[in-house]
């Protein structure tokens, strides 16, 4: 039984590290509160066109790769800047790439978006 206590508290206490890294990520990245911004914007356009169920799941989906991949962005660059924080060109190639990885999630995230919304704005302008 104490053994088991010992588990649950460990999650909880891993749940802090999580959080912690969501308010290292939004306190110091630009972009992370750009697309944070940007989601709550379409969480309320969502509610605003009343999309489905389906919908909602490719949002949130949407919303979340994104956020996902800025978090892996910022941290490969972090223990990029902290193993070389001097310029170099392996380095350089190392944060491209993950940088690249975020741009594709958006990428998609507007594709998903435009699909949803596009025909739902079409309909309410005209």
């Amino acid at each position: 039984m104490e053994t088991q206590r010992k588990g649950f508290f460990k999650v909880i206490k891993s749940f802090s590290y999580a959080f912690n890294g969501l308010k290292i990520l939004f306190k110091e990245e630009l972009n992370a509160k750009v697309h944070f911004v940007i989601a709550i914007a379409i969480i309320i356009c969502g509610f605003v066109f009343q999309v489905s169920g389906t919908e909602w799941i490719a949002i949130i989906f949407a919303i979340g790769l994104v956020l996902s991949l800025e978090l892996l962005n910022t941290a490969i660059e972090q223990i990029a800047n902290f193993i070389s924080p001097e310029k170099h060109e392996k380095i350089k190639r190392i944060k491209d790439l993950a940088a690249a990885s975020v741009v594709i999630g958006v990428i998609a995230a507007v594709i998903i978006g435009l699909i949803i919304f596009l025909p739902k704005i079409i309909i309410w302008a005209f």
